[in-house]
């Protein structure tokens, strides 16, 4: 799709927000297997990586365990697939809830990835040309590349502590919480002041200066954004439809 006309960022946040709209509303399992199944062809047409979020979804196949278990503790609902006594731990109605969790997190993740394909200047233009003041978007675009770089710094303290011998996994609760206070402290307080150094250089160089502002880019849709834009949206409302009064 990609590689014979690029699309405009504002289409693909249309696309994603699509997707993301029927990974939240759906709750049958299968419609939502299938909307994974199109979301995962639709992110590969846009040339996605996609085994980085493969990597960010194998961390969640954990929570599908936790949020089962939770769902079943607190809903009487379903058979009992496990239980102590008349304590039901584990039934078919958690099981399900828990199922639709990640799957709704999988569509949610699969459908970011598009967005990825532009980069920020051109998400921030968009969001302007729909009429979103400058400074917000601006905030938006910022917080995004923020993003990746926390995760980065998390990632470089965790392996510091374990090339000093510490193994995080194979430590007691106590003092696994102790040690990660240890670790968010500093950078918690490294991001507020990488927060306040943009902040001053952002103003150093004029910053809403003026109220109003020119850009050399110019977005313009063509005819094939917005017959994927039309597409988009009608598939989503007939889709909810189809599953609401089905």
């Amino acid at each position: 799709m990609t590689k014979g006309y690029k699309l405009d960022p504002r289409t693909k946040l249309i696309i994603v927000l699509c997707i993301s709209t029927l990974g939240i509303i759906i709750k049958d399992i299968l419609s939502l297997a299938v909307i994974l199944v199109l979301t995962i062809f639709i992110a590969k047409s846009f040339n996605v990586d996609l085994k980085r979020s493969l990597k960010k979804i194998q961390r969640l196949v954990y929570l599908i365990i936790v949020i089962a278990i939770i769902q079943s503790i607190f809903s009487s609902e379903g058979k009992a697939l496990f239980s102590i006594g008349n304590f039901i731990v584990l039934s078919t109605s958690g099981l399900e809830k828990g199922l639709q969790f990640i799957l709704r997190m999988m569509i949610i993740i699969f459908s970011a990835t598009i967005i990825t394909t532009s980069n920020s200047r051109e998400i921030i233009q968009g969001f302007v040309q729909w009429g979103l003041p400058y400074d917000i978007a601006f905030m938006v675009a910022i917080g995004i590349r923020f993003l990746p770089i926390l995760t980065e710094e998390i990632k470089d303290s965790l392996t510091a502590i374990q090339l000093r011998g510490i193994e995080i996994n194979n430590i007691p609760i106590k003092k696994r919480i102790s040690i990660y206070s240890y670790i968010f402290n500093p950078i918690l307080v490294g991001t507020i002041l990488k927060a306040e150094k943009l902040s001053t250089t952002i103003e150093m160089r004029g910053f809403r200066a003026y109220d109003s502002r020119t850009s050399y880019l110019v977005l313009k849709m063509s005819k094939w954004d917005y017959f994927i834009i039309f597409i988009s949206i009608i598939f989503t409302i007939c889709y909810i439809a189809f599953n609401i009064f089905r």
